[in-house]
């Protein structure tokens, strides 16, 4: 069934379709226009959030993360364990994990030395991630070491390290780039191997999200920091990923911007075309207009060639940046998938709709130009 078929029932967008097929080249040209404007916002507005939803995954474990450590006005070297079970009632259901820690140098079978830090902690599953073996809910033996360190030292999980004159055997390997320290020499043990430390140096709360971690941070400065007192340091980042989602916010709508110029520039071809179009029927129009037809079923005509070049341009453009956002994601975000959210498929819409909108609105003048013409000027060519 061709496209006339299922139009015969409606005779201005029949008429609308059969002129736009008597010049295709120059009909091409505008939608191709039209095709490249739609590529150009959609492209661009998708490229804006995959990068955004990549820097929420690489930044949401730290905007959900409060860390706590001795104030400049502290009494102690440190946080002691009354301070530590404050933290507990104020963080409700967040896990709250002490630390202590220190630094040692391990030794391979080949006599090769590594500089590590040493981390102590008893919920070692909230802070690390691990590659290999396992993060035990409490670390109360064993331990846990870079995966990078222990290649270097020739390691593997079962086998002994030595800390402080006593052994630790490894349970897992710590992922890469990940965790709360994963990635650099780091060695985690359980809490008694550093017992000689009588301070915490630094306390970890895991909240469920940003805006968790902003209100337990605004308790603990209030509960223990009074006026200019800084008796507890506390950090989080969560304010850092806001600054950082309002910037891509406005990067977004800059390459909308940018974008979209290439869809006026589209607007401009098809006011051209559709000027053309009605120039060279004149008098056909003229005939139209003697036989009875009115000026609303011109202006309908007119307006719907204009409507079909900005859909055809339009679904063109959004199947074609479909393909090209879902490259996107897959070499920002390793999920081509990810294009289907309505953060980024919303692009293909809104670059339809704004065809769509931009050649209605460019078939306005030529409609109502050929609309209002006089049959006996229209005749006369």
């Amino acid at each position: 069934m061709s496209v006339a078929d299922v139009l015969w029932r409606f005779p201005s967008a029949l008429m609308a379709w059969r002129n736009l097929g008597r010049n295709r080249v120059r009909t091409g040209l505008a939608a191709l226009g039209i095709v490249i404007g739609v590529i150009a916002i959609a492209s661009l507005g998708m490229a804006g959030a995959a990068i955004q939803q990549q820097a929420t995954t690489d930044l949401g474990g730290l905007a959900s993360e409060v860390t706590v450590s001795a104030g400049e006005d502290s009494e102690q070297d440190g946080l002691t364990d009354d301070q530590v079970a404050e933290m507990r009632a104020i963080a409700g259901d967040a896990p709250v994990v002490p630390q202590k820690s220190n630094a040692t140098r391990l030794t391979s079978r080949s006599g090769e030395e590594v500089f590590v830090s040493v981390t102590a902690v008893e919920q070692a599953n909230v802070l690390y991630n691990v590659t290999t073996g396992d993060s035990p809910d409490r670390l109360e033996s064993g331990a846990l070491i870079s995966a990078s360190t222990a290649e270097q030292l020739g390691l593997e999980i079962g086998d002994p390290v030595e800390y402080d004159g006593r052994l630790y055997r490894i349970r897992g390997l710590i992922e890469s780039g990940g965790g709360f320290g994963g990635g650099g020499n780091e060695l985690v043990l359980p809490l008694s191997a550093l017992s000689d430390q009588q301070y915490y140096d630094t306390v970890t709360i895991e909240a469920s999200d940003g805006d968790q971690a902003t209100a337990i941070s605004e308790d603990l400065e209030e509960r223990f920091n009074e006026g200019d007192e800084e008796v507890i340091s506390v950090t989080n980042f969560a304010g850092v990923q806001e600054n950082i989602d309002s910037f891509l916010n406005t990067l977004n709508l800059a390459l909308l911007g940018i974008g979209s110029i290439s869809l006026v520039v589209a607007s401009v071809a098809i006011l051209n075309v559709m000027l053309m179009s009605t120039i060279e029927r004149r008098g056909e129009i003229g005939v139209l207009r003697a036989v009875g037809i009115r000026r609303g079923e011109v202006l309908r005509m007119i307006l719907t060639e204009a409507a079909f070049l900005g859909v055809i341009g339009g679904l063109v453009g959004a199947l074609v940046s479909l393909g090209v956002g879902m490259l996107m994601f897959d070499l920002i975000a390793d999920d081509a998938l990810l294009v289907f959210g309505w953060s980024s498929f919303r692009y293909l819409f809104y670059g339809f709709g704004f065809a769509v909108f931009a050649s209605l609105l460019s078939g306005l003048y030529p409609a109502w130009k050929a609309a209002n013409d006089r049959p006996v000027d229209a005749l006369r060519g």
